[in-house]
């Protein structure tokens, strides 16, 4: 995992990744920081802001599809927005305030934006600014772009791949949270921010966020609620795969959290109290995983009935559990499609979410092993080539396992298969007609 747009879970022991592989407009009101328990000794490191709780008040203008008066998605009104303040900034520094109405009225001026805001998905992911010193760390930084692409263009997703620092103090582990804030301004018209680390791979590439079930919560990460709250363990979640609404309370929340970075007056400080706070956070730096599980502990009132803890699906699975299951899977899913024409009938890639969703049903109905959303490779760096915890065979063999399991999901759509023969998995065979005796 490379050191750059990754979480703190890079570092973590073999112990510890094993535990973790077991798993495989708007009202506002004062932040309760009386209740909160922040050292005294850097009690100014936390900024004292208004928390809006926005997921269960926002307003989704629904555009009407009769209406051919509306603009384009490439037209911009004259209509005086919060880009028109010269004081509006896009950094961790600059604070906004009521983003809610200011966002409400730029989708109100936008109306062919505004139609299906609430399901819309703006994903991130990024690396190192420099060339990757691991002789083949290019190439996997590559294809690992290219599946969030593939993944992005069968959904609809718009895509930004951030290789530099827009902050210059906020670099490895914390280089995302300056990249997801700008990218709430740059992008009022989506209503999620979907932040990927570039060592993760999605591997299934039909699943979709269940948003209906998100609508009270505005921070979605992977993790177990009784290692965080019990255990106190610093792998209770993962920080390198999350969604964030595109919110007021999503700002005030990633000022925080960024405050406790290497940007913050107390970072070393910080450094010593989550290692105090964490029991098994082996290392004295501060990180961006470290801090989250800190403010849902010691901050729970402020912040932790507005971020969802999910372990129903691998928003993160640990690769080192998943990547021997991906041909046992392969097959299970190949026996159940040959005998249902409807889920072996050839159709457009444009088209496969309707597919996806048919499939989902049939595999639930079914019972078999579903791929896992995410694949992530934490404790492997494919761009440093330091891995001291694994083999170069693990991680690069399980990498290209990955890769390749996803991979042959998206090539499918064109008539090939990616099949790791003597061949080698980069040779695609055509994919075979669909059984004539399958049944409707």
């Amino acid at each position: 995992m490379s050191k750059f747009f990754v979480s703190g879970g890079g570092t973590a022991t073999v112990g510890l990744l094993m535990l973790w592989a077991l798993w495989f407009s708007t009202p506002r009101f004062p932040v309760p920081w009386e209740n909160a328990r922040v050292p005294e000794e850097i009690s100014t490191a936390f900024i004292t802001i208004p928390i809006s709780n926005c997921s269960s008040n926002t307003t989704i203008i629904h555009h009407d599809p009769t209406n051919t008066t509306g603009y384009f998605s490439y037209d911009d009104p004259d209509n005086a927005t919060f880009y028109d303040d010269p004081d509006l900034g896009y950094t961790l520094e600059s604070p906004i305030n009521d983003w809610d109405q200011k966002r409400q009225v730029w989708l109100n001026h936008h109306p062919s934006l505004a139609a299906g805001v609430g399901d819309r998905i703006f994903v991130l992911t990024g690396s190192q600014p420099w060339a990757c010193k691991n002789p083949i760390g290019d190439h996997f930084l590559l294809r690992l772009f290219k599946n969030k692409v593939d993944y992005c263009r069968i959904h609809g997703y718009d895509l930004y791949y951030s290789d530099a620092f827009m902050q210059p103090k906020m670099t490895t582990f914390w280089a995302k949270l300056p990249v997801v804030r700008a990218t709430m301004v740059a992008h009022p018209e989506a209503e999620w921010i979907w932040w990927v680390d570039s060592d993760a791979v999605i591997t299934d590439i039909d699943f979709k966020f269940p948003l209906e079930k998100y609508k009270e919560h505005n921070l979605v990460v992977d993790g177990w609620p009784n290692l965080i709250y019990e255990n106190r363990s610093w792998i209770g979640l993962n920080a390198g795969v999350f969604l964030i609404r595109n919110c007021q309370w999503s700002l005030d929340f990633i000022r925080v959290w960024a405050n406790m970075g290497p940007m913050g007056p107390d970072y070393k400080k910080w450094g010593q109290i989550l290692k105090q706070t964490l029991k098994d956070k082996s290392y004295p730096d501060s990180d961006d995983q470290s801090a989250l599980i800190y403010l849902l502990l010691e901050q729970k009132e402020s912040w932790a009935n507005r971020i969802y803890i999910e372990n129903k699906y691998a928003l993160s699975g640990f690769w080192g559990g998943l990547v021997d299951s991906f041909e046992n899977i392969t097959k299970g899913i190949e026996e159940i499609e040959k005998g249902d024409k409807r889920l072996s009938r050839r159709h457009a890639e444009k088209v496969r979410e309707r597919y996806g969703r048919l499939k989902e049903e049939v595999y639930v109905k079914a019972g078999i092993t579903r791929r896992p959303f995410v694949t992530h490779f934490t404790g492997c760096q494919p761009c440093s080539g330091e891995h001291p915890s694994y083999s170069d065979e693990a991680c690069w063999g399980g990498m290209k396992k990955a890769l390749d399991f996803a991979d042959d999901q998206v090539v499918r759509g064109f008539g090939f298969r990616r099949i790791d023969d003597r061949n080698g998995s980069e040779i695609l065979q055509p994919l075979p007609p669909p059984p004539a005796n399958a049944s409707a």
